[in-house]
Parts: structure tokens; sequence; C-alpha cells
């Protein structure tokens, strides 16, 4: 994801542990060094604390999200899964000793107490984490605080603590995340009429009639750096392309500040389709625009989850970096909160990202390049597709830039083993060097993410595409399914992946045509993967058919 700028290495040893010893230290191209952090500037840093029972954790998301277990659907509150996860005493004293020792006692903590923010001096900080030097980086009118050499933390801490937030990661730039996460862009096929509310109601088979009414239903969306809708974007785009059904026309709630600047197309997509799709159902935004200098934005957003009791029971999320661009122990941790948010029933959706497969060039050979948090094995990840035919709503084929393949970082869950294995079995694939067969595999089911209309600083826009459509588009139809499911007394849907799994394709449509992006070199001159029957790379297991998913999930 990151365009590479330079890379800074630490040249000399340092005591203590590293956490992110394979975090890569960039600073990307686009960001500019704008001075040494002043001593006595307030840094703001995240420590994530270890968490207990996490074999546990993972044991009970698989009962609850397993429909042939007797516990499906016995989700947990946040307030009993923090008594599962909250860090041992041990754990609590260490790290306040730790900080406290270093006069740090402006901190803060979420309901799971497994989060500390803290605000210290940079000469604090830079005395707490041997090997940081604090330095100012700028883009646009937005500034960073990040350190641009490697941390440690003391030996007797180090077993306490899984990372530090705000120290290396740079949030993505609206050029990235736009190229694959945020990913509205102008489509090459400009002759399309185009995709409306109207043409995903008839193409996946939605009446009039299929509307949410459960009092209990919600949805969201998050949005980072600088993404914000605009309530009169949102009245408008329903005036001109969601007539025929009930919807409503505003956001019931905003967690964060939405600031004042223009609409971001990603934003205005995003809100607009799961409100059309997962029409008349309470949808709330969640905006975390970045701008405290030492804010990842999607950790904050992660730990906005871990402190808010009741949260909507569907999130969609178009985000996501390259696995290999991230520390292990990051990944681990944020896998973590996933499974904490599915233990509660919340249903986490992600963009695949519109790279195709991606790549990677090494030095000596090519390879894929998988993403996180589509990767994630606690996530439902959502690809994208395009129509045969681009005058008429006919059946879908593969969207070439649809993000998917294999994981370098988890093992393929069990969920999924089955079906990926038939497709490695009987799919001409590319080289095994280019990907890791064992690795969790995603896409796990697609939309069409080709050729949207939105309506954007009060100006409708054609041609916008990305999987960051396709995946509200689900967020929404999954959200109708929760409905009815609410209306007959059942839980919420969850974790979808063990279900969907055991589903074979059952209430989707098949997409079994057309390849994405690979790398561009002599071995497979610029393709991935490919389009099958039943579950691939490329498309899962393919495009909801409403009628037909709603009732494989009604099932209890």
């Amino acid at each position: 994801m990151w365009v590479l700028g330079f890379l800074l290495l630490c040249v000399w040893c340092i005591n203590g542990e590293h956490l992110e010893l394979d975090q890569v230290v960039l600073v990307p191209e686009d960001w500019l060094h704008a001075g040494r952090v002043a001593p006595q500037e307030d840094v703001e840093l995240t420590f994530a604390l270890k968490q207990q029972n996490v074999d546990r954790l993972q044991n009970l998301l698989q009962l609850v999200s397993d429909p042939d277990s007797q516990q499906y659907g016995k989700f947990l509150t946040l307030e009993e899964v923090a008594s599962l996860v909250r860090p041992s005493q041990l754990t609590e004293k260490a790290v306040w000793t730790w900080l406290q020792g270093h006069g740090i006692r402006n901190c803060h903590t979420v309901l799971t107490q497994d989060f500390l923010q803290c605000t210290m001096t940079a000469r604090v900080a830079e005395t707490l984490l041997p090997g940081t030097e604090f330095h100012h980086y700028k883009r646009g009118d937005q500034t960073v605080i990040r350190s641009s050499s490697q941390y440690s933390v003391d030996d007797d801490v180090s077993e306490h603590l899984d990372f530090v937030g705000g120290v290396l990661r740079f949030p993505l730039s609206s050029k990235e995340i736009s190229k694959a996460w945020a990913g509205p862009r102008i489509s090459g096929n400009a002759f399309h009429l185009g995709v409306t509310p109207a043409t995903l109601r008839t193409r996946y088979n939605l009446t009039a009639a299929d509307v949410g009414s459960a009092a209990n239903n919600s949805q969201a969306v998050a949005q980072f750096l600088e993404q914000y809708y605009h309530p009169a974007d949102l009245a408008e785009f329903m005036k001109l392309f969601a007539s025929g059904f009930k919807h409503l026309i505003n956001v019931e709630r905003v967690v964060g500040k939405q600031g004042g600047g223009k609409a971001g197309v990603e934003a205005s997509l995003d809100v607009e389709y799961i409100m059309s799709t997962g029409a008349n159902i309470s949808t709330w935004v969640f905006t975390n625009p970045g701008r405290h200098e030492a804010q990842e934005p999607f950790l904050q957003w992660m730990l906005l989850l871990s402190n808010m009791s009741a949260v909507p029971w569907v999130h969609t999320i178009s985000y996501g970096d390259d696995e290999d661009s991230l520390s292990t122990a990051y990944m681990n941790r944020i896998n973590v909160e996933f499974m904490k948010a599915g233990l509660r029933g919340i249903s986490m959706l992600f963009a695949s990202g519109d790279s195709g497969a991606g790549c990677r060039h090494l030095t000596k050979e090519n390879v894929f390049r998988p993403s996180f948090p589509a990767s994630s094995p606690y996530v439902t990840t959502v690809g994208g597709t395009s129509f045969k035919n681009p005058y008429k709503i006919t059946y879908e084929v593969t969207h070439y830039i649809s993000g998917g393949g294999f994981s370098n970082v988890f093992s393929m869950p069990d969920y999924q083993v089955s079906a990926v294995s038939a497709y490695l079995k009987g799919a001409q694939l590319p080289p095994e060097s280019y990907f890791n067969r064992s690795g969790r595999a995603y896409p796990d089911m697609a939309a069409l993410s080709d050729n949207y209309w939105v309506v954007t600083n009060l100006v409708p826009i054609p041609f916008i595409s990305g999987t960051s459509a396709s995946t509200p588009v689900v967020g929404g139809i999954l959200s109708l399914i929760n409905d009815q499911r609410f209306l007959k007394g059942l839980p919420s849907l969850g974790f979808l992946n063990p279900r969907l799994y055991k589903l074979k394709g059952t209430g989707l449509f098949d997409v079994t045509e057309g390849c994405h992006l690979g790398c561009l070199d002599e071995k497979v001159e610029g393709q991935g993967f490919c389009a099958a029957s039943s579950w691939d790379p490329v498309t899962g297991w393919g495009t909801p058919d409403y009628p037909a998913l709603l009732a494989a999930l009604m099932k209890d």
C-alpha cells in the first residue's frame, strides 16, 4: 500500500525488548519531514496491554458462530467480554509501575481495560521507549508525530504489552485509500449506464417491501482521515435514486467529529449505499479524522468499539494495508479485537481492496501481496464484480480490480479448508512461489463494484468503482436479514464466515468468469487468480440472491 519513500533503520544496538521488530519503519514519500519534536511538546501513545484467555475467547467465538453448536447465537455483552479478557493484575501493575516510574500519570483506559492512552512530553516518551526519536511530518494540512526509528521497552514490561501505538505507523493517504480501500475511482468503462439502488435491488432480488422495520436494528460505516458525508448529499441521493421503497434520509448518529470540510466521495458512497440497500435501518457513521498528531485512526476506531456497550450490529469498513508493512504483533492484536466484536454478535465486513492479488517486487522474484484486515480470519471480506453485459442487468463476472488471495501471516481457518482445498485442486493456478496456499484465503463473498452513481457536494457523479462500493451493499443486505431475524426473536448473524462456508454457496449467485490483477511480469503476465465454480479467491462464494440468502440464514 505504501509507495516506498525511504527506509529508516536503527543502526545502533538498544537495550530492552522490541515489540514490533518486523514493523516497517518507513516514511511514505508524500509525508515531508517538518522538524524534530521539541522536548516539551506533548505526545500521545496507546499501550496495548496483554489480554487474558485469548484461546478461550477464540473457542467461544467458534461456538457462538457455528450454527451446529448449541451455543450458536448466545453472544456476550461487552462487560462479559471485558471480564474474560481483562489484563491480569500483574500486567496492570507492571505497566502502571513502569509508566509512573517515568512520571506519566495522564492516562485513560477503555471499558475492557486492555488499552491505555497516555499523554507525556516527547522527552519522557523517548526515555520511556529507548531508540525512539520523534519528528513532525507534514502532508498537505495534516501533520503527524512519529518516531524515525524502532522502539523498545524495558525487559520487565515487554511480556505485558502487545505493542505501542502512535510511534511508527503513518496514516494512509487519500490516494492510497482510493486505490484500494476507500476505493472509489473513475472507471474506464464510462459507457455503462451506471449502478444505482434500483439496479442493485433488481439484480439481488430485493422488492419494495424489503426494508427494515425492527426497532433494535442498526448498521454502521467507519470513515477515516478527512472523509465526511454531508446530510444534504444523502437527502439529494435518496431523492434522485431511491424512489419506490421506504428509506431514511438522515443518519441516526455520528460517533466522532464530522468536520467542516468538503464531502468525500468515499464517505458519500458508503453512507448512501448502506442506507439504500439496508433501507429504513438506523445507521451510524464512525468518523475519525486523525487530526491529533499522534493518532492511528484505525486503532482509534477499534478503541471506540472497546468502550461502547451498545453499537450497531453490522459494520462495513473500506480500509486496509499491505500485510508486509505491518508488524505481526499489531495484526494479531487487531485480530483479537475482531474476535471480541464477533463474540458480541457484531458482523465486521471489510473491502478486499482494488489491487487484485497485489504484487510485491522482491530482488529475485515477485510475489502476490495480501492485505490486512482483508486477510483476517475473523472478518467477512467482500470482493467485487461487474455486469457481463454493461448495457443490461445481467449475470456478473469478476471485476479485475477485486482484491483476493492468501495470507502470508494467518493460517487457513478450519471453516474454509474444504472450500479452498477444492479450488486449489481444480483451478489453473499461478506458480506456487507467488502465494501461500496454506494461508487464510479471501474474499468470502462479493457484490457489484463497478460504475456507481454517487452524490457528493450536491453533485451526482457517475462511474465510481471499488470494493468500497460492494462492501456497504453486502452490509445493507446482511442488515435486512438481521432485521427479519430480530422480528422473529432470533439473534444477530454475528461473525458470518463459519455459517457462510457451511452454506456452500446457497443463497448466492456463483461468479465463474474472469480473473483479477496480479504481477506484471513474464511468469503471470499481470494476472492473479481466476473465478471458478463455488468458492474462489476473487469473488468468494459469489454475490447475494436476497430471498434465497434470507431463507438460508433464517434457519436457527
